[in-house]
């Protein structure tokens, strides 16, 4: 069993050194830079014990059949392991990934955030949530990962969750004692839905991990993954202030349920500016979400007509949302929008 002041090498990347404490199942490892890193218990193997206890002071270990105290001055570095770089590691493939400790019981279990540095650079990183209320910005991890390696950010559990809607990872990539090619840094930020964290069959599997996660493409072949970030009260507000814009002779006005629909186009590419991870499930699911959005919005003003555009296609989405009217909003009423406006495949909601 691993213990403070035990050398340690990672089992599963590159890397170790000494641990500087323990909590719970989490080693804290220093390497020979000063940097420390969490790391489960179970992903490290010890190669070499300490020769004393460990002590409340944070000192120099000194073998027990050995008087001398170590020299003043400083104390030269252990030779840092090599690197080994990959054909495809010259360009940047960055994952961030959720992983539950228990993926049978959600509802309990805690979860483990990594960063995946699949690459040949090393990424001086943090990872950031932001508070809604306050719009300001928490790190939550930040410091430097090796190439081809994933590191584990924290370990969380669900009383964290109110806190992660968003999520921002700001990195600069580099190369140490060589030449490299520049990489520009960059900031990805992602709205993460946390009732996935819930849902089963939102973790899915992924080439970095033995087990189903919910993972994020920060980096994906040198570009970095941008996703666009909706308000729906903004959304509604852009949408009123154009139709406001094609009657230069009025003055803007409230809108008001008798002035004409409000028009919401649900196709996924209009939602969200990339889907990488997720499933036609996971996107169907986020495109009901923005039509309860939308109708919760409104459900007070009787008589306002909103337009939500979904495409033919196979109807999946239209049939889900004629579902979700009978089933949660049955004094609403339904109707085919016009097609010369709307074209076919909108479907025109009356509040009742």
């Amino acid at each position: 069993m691993a213990k403070v002041n035990d050398i340690v090498r990672f089992l599963n990347a590159q890397g170790g050194g000494r641990i500087t404490k323990i909590v719970d199942n989490l080693a804290y490892v220093e390497d020979e830079d000063g940097f420390e890193t969490p790391v489960l218990l179970r992903e490290i193997v010890v190669v070499e014990e300490s020769k004393s206890k460990p002590t409340a002071y944070d000192r120099p270990l000194v073998p027990a059949k050995s008087k001398e105290v170590d020299a003043p001055g400083p104390k030269p570095k252990p030779a840092a392991l090599p690197v080994e770089e990959t054909e495809t590691g010259e360009v940047l493939n960055v994952v961030l990934a959720y992983e539950p400790a228990e993926v049978k019981h959600l509802n309990t279990t805690k979860f483990y955030a990594y960063l995946v540095n699949d690459s040949n650079y090393y990424l001086y990183f943090s990872y950031m949530s932001r508070d809604d209320e306050s719009g300001m910005w928490k790190t939550r991890f930040h410091g430097i990962v090796e190439p081809n390696i994933q590191v584990l950010l924290e370990e969380f559990g669900h009383e964290s969750l109110p806190e992660m809607d968003r999520v921002a990872v700001q990195y600069v990539a580099f190369k140490q004692d060589k030449p490299f090619k520049l990489k520009n840094p960059a900031l990805v930020e992602y709205r993460l839905d946390t009732t996935k964290f819930y849902k089963l069959h939102c973790f899915h599997e992924n080439m970095y991990f033995d087990s189903p996660v919910i993972a994020f493409d920060i980096v994906k072949n040198d570009l970095p993954m941008r996703q666009m970030v909706i308000d729906s009260a903004d959304l509604e507000r852009a949408m009123r202030e154009k139709r406001n814009a094609d009657k230069p002779n009025r003055k803007p006005v409230a809108k008001r349920p008798n002035e004409g629909p409000i028009v919401v186009d649900l196709h996924i590419d209009e939602l969200l500016d990339t889907t990488a991870g997720m499933s036609s499930t996971d996107m169907l699911l986020y495109q009901l979400d923005k039509f309860r959005e939308t109708i919760d919005a409104h459900k007070k003003h009787i008589g306002q007509k909103i337009v939500f555009i979904h495409g033919k296609g196979e109807g999946v989405l239209r049939k889900a949302i004629l579902d979700e009217l009978k089933r949660r909003y049955p004094r609403c009423e339904a109707q085919d929008a016009s097609f010369r406006e709307y074209g076919f495949g909108a479907t025109q909601v009356t509040i009742k």
